[in-house]
């Protein structure tokens, strides 16, 4: 178990004791200081309570809460916790009976708590997370309603082929600059996947990474359009990814897509890279009908 792991728990109490409002920047120098480590545990620490809704990452920005820091439950992020967290589990099983449409549209905070046993803060980390993720979002007086944007396999197909026309074209913008750092990050992440984190890591996990990926590659472009575009689709497509997730075997061949990519990268070939990442994609899409198949099963 990483340090970061064990890190979880003290992270959320020290935020908690600093009495910190929703929106509040949080530098990862200035926990790294207060514990007395390095900024690597630190930064993975951050990432993983923004993969649970509790953070958000502004690229060239840093992470920001999204709740009041008093809201946070120390117990949730107890060192290897994550499988019995009550808003996890309630994540997955409600992502799940959206897409099967065992869940109305339209739910009351109220209904939401009783249905997958949650408390009043369990329930507002789960829904905060959910429409951070943009697939929901408050009605005054009507509870919470959930996007039926996605919930077709036409919705993913859209998705992808907006994904095909932006990340190539970020490689090539004129300014274009990766660093050797992010590429050593990115090749690790992949190296790890393929010596056994296919089968282990969680949906969260295996979403996060591939996410991450195409992210880091379309930030070093500098150009804040791409960003902030590619970021919003990759937040509205993260129900339907958990989905496709039970198809596990196509992960091997992505990793070693993303390698391919990271090495022309890595030589300055830009428009080979480029080249590549759409192949990547196509590939994707031209799968799209084994994707619709997992989502239409009940």
């Amino acid at each position: 178990m990483s340090a970061a792991h064990f890190l979880l728990p003290k992270l959320v109490s020290w935020l908690k004791a600093q009495g910190l409002p929703q929106g509040s920047h949080l530098a990862a120098q200035t926990i790294a200081d207060a514990f007395q480590m390095s900024r690597s545990p630190v930064n993975e620490a951050l990432q993983q309570l923004a993969e649970q809704g509790v953070l958000e990452r502004r690229p060239r920005r840093g992470y920001f809460l999204l709740l009041n820091a008093d809201q946070l439950s120390v117990e949730s992020f107890v060192a290897g916790s994550s499988v019995a967290d009550p808003v996890q589990h309630a994540y997955f099983a409600l992502a799940d009976d959206l897409l099967t449409q065992q869940l109305p549209l339209h739910c009351s905070e109220q209904e939401l708590r009783r249905r997958y046993q949650l408390s009043q803060t369990q329930c507002q980390l789960l829904m905060q997370r959910i429409a951070t993720e943009g697939w929901a979002e408050r009605r005054p007086g009507y509870g919470w309603v959930f996007s039926d944007m996605l919930l077709t396999p036409n919705s993913l197909l859209q998705s992808y082929r907006l994904r095909l026309a932006l990340e190539p074209a970020a490689l090539l913008e004129p300014n274009y600059t990766i660093t050797a750092a992010t590429i050593a990050q990115c090749r690790a992440a992949e190296l790890e996947l393929l010596n056994g984190g296919i089968e282990t890591a969680t949906a969260d996990q295996l979403h996060a990474r591939g996410v991450r990926f195409h992210e880091a590659l379309v930030e070093a472009s500098g150009n804040p359009f791409f960003i902030d575009a590619i970021k919003r689709v990759n937040q509205v497509r993260r129900l339907l990814s958990y989905r496709s997730m039970r198809d596990r075997q196509r992960y091997r061949d992505h990793c070693a897509q993303h390698l391919t990519i990271l090495s022309l990268l890595e030589q300055g070939q830009q428009e080979q890279a480029a080249q590549a990442l759409r192949e990547h994609l196509q590939h994707t899409v031209h799968n799209m009908s084994r994707l619709s198949e997992l989502l239409s099963q009940a």
